[in-house]
């Protein structure tokens, strides 16, 4: 795990004196060692924490004078042993030899195709001195950030932005263009270009590609996708179950490669309890536990919620911490932290602004914790609903319906009411919009949706263009119903949704000198689950079947099998924020009256949100106006560096 840098000239020689101001930005992280590599038009660096075995001996940039070539990575491969076979590596070598050799190696004998060999959260530059070129990849599911400057002389990288800057050749710029598709676009992603950043010349190579600079040019190109998958027929259900549960132990083992301490982010879901079900005796053989981090409401809050949401989910936590064992539990509340304590401290992580500040507060403090206990490895299930738990039984049903399954479909709808505890004659209409959306539409063509309000000014999404893009996720002024399928196509296969999360996992673990590793986004795992038949996923009126079916013994009955109460982490920051109520009030309407920020934000839509503070209530935590408010003031803080 690094922060990788390097310039490419293609006129005058590069001093690596020049380089040292963009080095010295990064030492305000900690760094196990670092190195830099320079020869005449090529400068190379690298900041490495120590977590494989292997890294801890790693020299990189590691320069081979055999071939002339040189490499600088941020990598942990996960397929060492099948590459190890591919490339006839030595068996007395493959205990100690690197992560970033293996790459080199593979960059020898495949030449551009090697990313498609590689498994693994990775990004690498390679000199290769022969053909006057770099040559460049980023993993599969972007787990890794790469950003890049060119300005027709000068090529630099970097593993972070803001050193970039420090560069002698650049000034750094606001890109109003991304602006306006960060405040336009309702998900949680950043973009709909995802080569663009929130700087003007700074670039980012997206997951899944791969990059050549000369002195031409820069070639960019995508490698691999998750579009074509071939279906899996299978004989029985229990031959799926089984081929998951091989295929996950894969991704859990590769990723539980440290030798300091394995952590997980721990709620009383599937997707995590999961992940700690399969890493707990895979850590217990080797004499480690696994340190659980879990979120708990702080003292004082009472839930809002519905009787179906639970915003304490303790009891399901502790029933899988004592069904699987060898579990070190933290439950943490996160006294006097709130989103809005968090917000400079995250602006200086990510260098951008950021959506996801209901979380903001326990996603940092997870890392805290996890430093102080010596992690290397933080497990997380984050991509879980979309691959391993994926299983929308009232999609499934909409598709019984369109099919004229009837008979089908009645005895699906009559034991998942049951088991869910829902009144048939609720999910009868729901099930009908789905399988018929144009009737939904046409609801909502005579005022039957609600407006979602929107924070990008009137005139600025015009200046920008935005209504002409056309995009899906643009400015859409009405919520808009997307079914299961088209949801999780996109946040598999949309490479905007990979860089916000590649970006979160590279800029944490600089800062905290652990990684975030999810094997629910393993590339072996998303291929698998994409390719199994949407009948495995509901069955018998259960919904993500196919993870329940799969985790007996692994999970207790009362997480596996939980169909009617869902857990909602977020619900608490209204209330966290209290004590600070005025301060922040104070702040959005100080922002209001900022000329620098009104051409860009809806201030008429601020004014509008800021009334509804008057009362604090705690369920304006979903309150899309409300919300509104906080994205609007992470704006406005990161604007005010221009």
């Amino acid at each position: 795990m690094s922060a990788i840098m390097g310039c490419f000239s293609r006129r005058e020689p590069i001093m690596p004196e020049d380089m040292d101001p963009a080095g010295a930005y990064l030492t305000k992280y900690k760094w196990d060692r670092i190195h830099s590599w320079s020869d005449a038009h090529v400068f190379f660096s690298c900041h490495m924490q120590w977590v494989t075995p292997e890294s801890v001996h790693e020299v990189l940039p590691l320069y081979d004078e055999r071939r002339d070539i040189t490499i600088t990575a941020d990598a942990i491969i996960d397929n060492r042993s099948e590459l190890f076979d591919k490339l006839q590596i030595p068996l007395k070598e493959r205990i100690t030899i690197s992560d970033s050799q293996l790459i080199l190696e593979a960059y020898v004998k495949w030449g551009e195709d090697a990313p498609k060999h590689l498994l693994g959260d990775y990004v690498f530059m390679i000199w290769d001195s022969r053909k006057d070129q770099l040559f460049g990849a980023r993993d599969e599911s972007g787990r890794r950030s790469f950003y890049y400057i060119d300005d027709g002389v000068h090529f630099a990288f970097c593993s972070s932005m803001n050193p970039l800057f420090h560069m002698p050749y650049f000034n750094k710029e606001l890109n109003e263009q991304w602006l306006a598709e960060f405040l336009a676009i309702r998900g949680m992603y950043e973009s709909y270009d995802v080569h663009a950043t929130a700087y003007r010349n700074v670039r980012q190579i997206p997951a899944a590609h791969w990059i050549k600079v000369g002195r031409q040019g820069v070639e960019l190109r995508q490698y691999s996708n998750f579009e074509e998958i071939e279906p899996l027929y299978l004989k029985s259900d229990e031959e799926y179950e089984e081929a998951f549960r091989d295929v996950f132990d894969q991704a859990v083992r590769a990723r539980v490669r440290t030798y300091k301490q394995v952590g997980t982010a721990l709620s009383g879901g599937l997707d995590s309890g999961t992940v700690a079900s399969f890493a707990s005796p895979m850590l217990k053989l080797n004499g480690k536990e696994l340190h659980a981090y879990s979120y708990v409401p702080v003292s004082g809050f009472e839930d809002w919620t519905s009787s179906r949401l639970i915003a304490d989910e303790t009891p399901y936590i502790q029933s899988t911490v004592n069904f699987v064992g060898n579990i070190r539990e933290n439950y943490m509340n996160f006294a006097g932290k709130s989103p809005l304590t968090e917000v400079n401290d995250w602006l200086d992580i990510m260098e951008t602004p950021y959506k996801f500040f209901e979380n903001s507060f326990w996603i940092r403090g997870f890392y805290e914790r996890a430093q102080e206990q010596g992690v290397g490895v933080m497990l997380t299930g984050a991509m879980g609903n979309f691959t391993i738990s994926w299983g929308p039984a009232l999609d499934y049903y909409a598709h019984l319906l369109r099919r004229g399954k009837l008979v089908h479909l009645a005895r699906e709808v009559q034991q998942y009411s049951r088991l869910a505890e829902v009144p048939r004659g609720k999910l009868l209409p729901i099930i009908g919009r789905k399988a018929f959306p144009m009737l939904r539409r046409q609801r909502a063509a005579v005022g039957g949706t609600v407006e979602v309000p929107e924070l990008i000014h009137p005139d600025f999404a015009r200046r920008m263009e935005m209504h002409r893009q056309m995009k899906p996720y643009v400015v859409n002024k009405q919520t808009v119903y997307i079914n299961a399928l088209t949801a999780r196509k996109e946040n598999i296969n949309n490479l905007a949704v990979a860089n916000k999360n590649g970006a979160m996992a590279t800029k944490l673990s600089m800062r905290y000198g652990l990684i975030e590793r999810d094997p629910t986004n393993d590339p072996r795992v998303v291929r698998y689950c994409l390719s199994v038949p949407l009948e495995q996923y509901v069955q018998k009126g259960r919904d993500r079947a196919l993870l329940r079916r799969s985790t007996v013994n692994y999970l207790p009955d009362n997480v596996r099998l939980n169909q009617t109460i869902r857990g909602v982490q977020p619900a608490d920051w209204i209330y966290r924020i209290k004590p600070e109520w005025d301060i922040w009030v104070s702040e959005l309407k100080r922002m209001t009256n900022d000329t620098s920020i009104s051409d860009y934000l809806n201030i008429d839509q601020i004014h509008k949100g800021i009334t509804k503070l008057d009362n604090p209530r705690l369920e304006l935590a979903w309150d899309p106006e409300v919300r509104m408010l906080m994205h609007s003031l992470i704006v406005y803080r990161f604007l005010q560096q221009f």
